[in-house]
């Protein structure tokens, strides 16, 4: 019988499996080619480019394209514009009627479509920054085990200990320029998640994405999964995570210290940003890191920026000053002790005497107002622990009661902040406290998710007559009081970190400075307008996401170039490098390699 000639459509699929293979590193220079918007060469074919989350554009790729990279067949016949496209996906996604179910759909589409997941998110930020980030991310974090389709990102365990730097050199990318880790012990409100906290990581790198055009080949999310002590995960069969107890100890910080050496080897441009640790270690390795890697901590400063932004906000449209102000935080953990730390720094800035400063800031912990000599108060809440003079300023007895409507009596604070993850812990008796001496109290009840918020907007309007100026943590809808609407403006820390981190990786500043917090804290306060501010917001809406993480980049850049921190950049030139520097997600031709 005569020999079967092989057939050139079989040569061709062996010729295009060795390419794929070949080629199955993602290049720096392919990225950056997607990033400027130009047309690229791109090395792959068939079914294998269709699952590059990357590359693929679903039914957008063009006649030619499916000629050329063998997609006959492999796709309905009909090719659709990314504005038909997102148009489907809105379709898809406002079918469901619950939120984690929006969650899951949109994560599918961010698996199969980078590009098309961001022009989504992009254009409709305002509605899905809910879905994608707070609240709706906590239940994903909760249920992370069971919701989970596709991983993303890198894991790694105290089993990986010796071999970090190629766990990292699997992610397949040759130049991150933004990592994202947390070891999932503090998500939002709801404490320790365990592997469920990588949800944390990948949505604000969408975020990154989305608000300040970071292109997401330049990012890599990372769970540093040290276990958990939360009993119900590790008895679940399910549980996807390192099934033991949580790594304390010498043995942790060997784990992190050789994570930030890997990093430092495979990735030496990029920037590191710690999330959702639990308060002692993340101000302990924020400390110890941030002058040895340009690293930051959100939820300590970022928090710290969006807060005084919005304070400097209101205090700039009521025509008063930080050194009037006298300010109570209730909850000491990192996000209270950030803000205090910033608040403290725009005093000092403002020409207020240390003196002066340790009487306007007064912070409360679960077990009550903090003070010199208090038994057992953390080495990292002294900084703020008032002396005893002060105590006797104020007319405070701390063998009395310290709880918070004592103290606000006492202190008759302009600015209440909360950060205790405690529900209702505003009381209408401390808030009416505080309305009886303050024409325009200054109130945030910061803690997320919404069931965490110390105070429903609405009840604040209440109890000070509809004079408080209020921004929550979470998103709510306006409230009506009187017949006038409040537009509730979102402390969310999203309005300052995409911006900080494009300023960082476009300035490859060194490091980042309390004063570069400042300085984002100060840009946003400077797009409040005064329409805005009219309608009761201390924050811009939503939607203005992408303009304010530009001229919070474009602020950083400056700014770390001035402090000697980031590379010399002309003030002509700052602009035109952001713009260039913000991706837009939209499809690029492609040709074959």
């Amino acid at each position: 019988m005569a020999a079967v000639a092989e057939r050139p459509t079989a040569r061709r699929a062996v010729d295009s499996r060795t390419r794929i293979f070949a080629a199955a590193r993602f290049s720096a220079e392919l990225f950056h080619e997607l990033r400027r918007g130009v047309s690229v060469e791109v090395p792959f074919r068939g079914e294998f480019l269709l699952g590059q989350p990357f590359l693929n554009k679903d039914t957008a790729f063009s006649e030619r394209e499916r000629d050329e990279f063998h997609l006959r067949g492999l796709l309905p016949p009909r090719v659709a514009t990314i504005e038909e496209q997102v148009t489907l996906e809105l379709e898809h996604v406002r079918r469901k009627d619950d939120d984690l179910e929006r969650y899951i759909g949109l994560a599918a589409l961010h698996d199969r479509n980078e590009t098309l997941f961001h022009r989504v998110l992009c254009e409709n930020l305002e509605e899905f920054l809910p879905v994608v980030y707070t609240p709706t991310v906590g239940r994903a974090c909760q249920e992370f085990s069971h919701i989970m389709r596709r991983a993303r990102g890198v894991w790694i365990t105290p089993d990986d200990i010796e071999r970090i730097p190629d766990i990292l050199l699997n992610a397949g990318h040759d130049d991150v320029r933004l990592i994202v880790a947390t070891d999932n012990e503090r998500i939002l409100g709801l404490g320790d998640q365990g592997a469920g906290g990588m949800a944390i990581p990948i949505g604000k790198l969408a975020l990154y994405s989305s608000a300040a055009g970071i292109h997401p080949a330049l990012t890599l999310p990372i769970s540093l999964d040290v276990g958990t002590d939360r009993r119900e995960l590790l008895d679940d069969p399910f549980y996807i995570g390192y099934p033991h107890q949580r790594l304390r100890g010498q043995a942790y910080d060997e784990f992190i210290e050789a994570f930030v050496v890997a990093v430092q080897r495979v990735f030496p441009r990029a920037l590191l940003q710690w999330e959702d640790f639990k308060q002692h270690n993340a101000i302990r390795l924020l400390d110890r890191y941030r002058h040895r890697i340009c690293s930051f901590n959100d939820d300590i400063q970022g928090t710290g920026a969006v807060a005084v932004g919005g304070i400097l906000a209101a205090l700039g449209h009521l025509g008063s000053s930080l050194s009037d102000q006298r300010v109570v935080l209730l909850g000491a953990g990192g996000a209270g002790l950030g803000i205090a730390r910033l608040i403290r720094a725009a005093m000092a800035r403002e020409g207020m005497s240390q003196a002066a400063i340790r009487c306007a800031i007064v912070m409360l912990d679960s077990h009550g107002l903090l003070y010199e000599g208090r038994p057992g108060i953390e080495a990292d809440k002294a900084e703020f622990a008032l002396p005893t003079d002060v105590l006797g300023s104020h007319g405070l007895d701390p063998l009395g009661d310290t709880g918070l409507e004592a103290v606000v009596r006492a202190v008759r604070p302009t600015i209440l902040i909360g950060t205790s993850g405690a529900a209702g812990s505003f009381s209408e008796p401390a808030i009416r406290a505080m309305a009886a001496h303050v024409p325009r109290p200054i109130i945030l009840p910061l803690s997320n998710p919404t069931a965490n918020s110390e105070a429903v907007p609405a009840d604040l309007f209440a109890w000070t007559d509809g004079r408080a100026l209020v921004a929550a943590g979470s998103p709510f809808p306006p409230v009506v009081h009187f017949g006038r609407e409040h537009v509730i403006g979102q402390a969310n820390n999203v309005f300052v970190f995409p911006g900080i981190g494009l300023g960082t990786i476009l300035s490859e500043a060194r490091e980042i400075s309390d004063e570069l917090f400042l300085v984002a804290a100060d840009t946003l306060a400077s797009l409040v307008t005064p329409k805005r501010f009219a309608s009761g917001a201390l924050y811009p809406p939503v939607g203005d996401l992408r303009r304010v993480s530009r001229q919070i980049a474009v602020a950083i850049v400056r700014a770390a170039r001035d402090a000697g921190i980031g590379r010399s950049v002309p003030d002509e030139l700052v602009e035109p490098a952001v713009d260039a520097g913000m991706w837009w997600p939209d499809y690029v031709e492609y040709t074959a390699v």
